[in-house]
């Protein structure tokens, strides 16, 4: 009898052990229910995809806008300032079949990163290079561009080429989006020792207030590399220095404890049903041990995660960061990653319920 009870026992801790660790692989890995359509993207005459910035929707819901960063270089240490010898458009608009049907500003940009399209259409880029891969004399950089639909420039932020932490200076500033009622919010900026903070302007380009600076604590920030709105009009902020979301109010009071779960955030977005599609390109065995790269979905009030989309290439042992980056929704589901060191610009479908 005593040898039978043990072995129930055994086999007792062994069925609670099996289903704990079943627990944990699905609560770190939900189900992926998309897949990538091969080959989507295509530059005109075969020309090979440069390295991928951001990447957001029209306002028609369908039609794509990318960064892509001018030519495809071959020597990895160029990766930071793909446009400084180029005069290719780096601003692209591909068709919902993967063609590109509109295309500016060539020569503007050194490293152009971060994207937004407003409510009217106009495009919103931002230029994030670093100091040091500003040519000496080169009045690029440190800026953020307004261009019309049909890329005329209609407003500059910052001082082209000039650094700083002044209302009309930036340093490597990541990103930008813009509310619903014209108000511009600039991600800013690129380095981990940079401003690191986020600077509002009304519609007209007016300084209205900055919040933020470099540390670990709520409202301190680390490498700031995305910005975004959601429904609500709360502004998260991709701080990904500090592996979180921080999620703010239009005048920068943060509105709840800094989610963790989305793993190291590169790029963020929404769609139609409260849905928040975090891009995570770095997570590594240094930067963010025990995540991987790939794209979470979640529910935009809560955070919960509930879909994860594993980028089937990454290695936690590589450093470089890689997979998509930045990330956006069109209006039937499908997903877009902007991919800048594959340099590719993959769509995603979805495949099951």
């Amino acid at each position: 009898m005593r040898n039978t009870q043990t072995l129930g026992v055994a086999l007792g801790l062994a069925l609670v052990a099996s289903l704990g660790v079943r627990s944990t692989l699905v609560a770190q890995a939900p189900p992926n229910p998309y897949r990538i359509v091969e080959g989507w993207a295509q530059l005109p005459n075969g020309k090979p995809m440069g390295a991928v910035g951001k990447v957001t929707i029209d306002p028609d819901g369908r039609h794509i806008w990318a960064v892509v960063r001018c030519d495809r270089l071959a020597d990895p240490a160029r990766f930071g300032d793909e446009c400084r010898d180029s005069k290719s458009d780096p601003i692209l608009r591909f068709s919902p079949e993967g063609k590109v049907v509109k295309s500016f500003g060539g020569g503007i940009f050194i490293w152009p990163h971060g994207l937004d399209v407003d409510k009217d259409g106009n495009v919103w880029v931002t230029d994030a290079v670093a100091d040091n891969r500003i040519p000496k004399g080169d009045k690029r950089g440190h800026a953020v561009f307004k261009f019309s639909h049909e890329g005329k420039v209609l407003m500059t932020l910052g001082a082209p080429g000039q650094s700083g932490n002044a209302p009309d200076r930036f340093n490597s500033p990541s990103d930008v989006v813009v509310s619903p009622g014209g108000d511009v919010f600039i991600a800013d900026g690129h380095n981990e020792n940079g401003n690191n903070r986020i600077a509002k302007f009304s519609k007209d380009g007016q300084f209205i207030k900055a919040w933020g600076k470099t540390g670990w604590a709520p409202g301190e920030f680390r490498a700031i590399h995305a910005i975004a709105m959601d429904a609500r009009g709360r502004v998260f902020v991709g701080d990904r220095g500090n592996n979180r979301v921080q999620i703010f109010d239009q005048d920068g009071k943060s509105l709840t404890t800094p989610w963790t779960q989305f793993g190291r955030p590169s790029g963020i977005a929404f769609d139609s049903k409260d849905q928040v599609y975090v891009a995570d390109s770095e997570s590594d065995d240094i930067e963010n041990p025990g995540w991987e790269e790939g794209i979470r979905i979640g529910d935009a009030k809560s955070g919960w995660v509930h879909t994860f989309i594993l980028f089937p290439w990454g290695d936690p042992r590589q450093r470089a960061g890689d997979g998509a980056e930045f990330v956006a929704v069109d209006r039937d589901g499908n997903i877009y990653g902007g991919e800048p060191r594959p340099k590719r610009l993959q769509k995603y479908v979805r495949v099951r319920p």
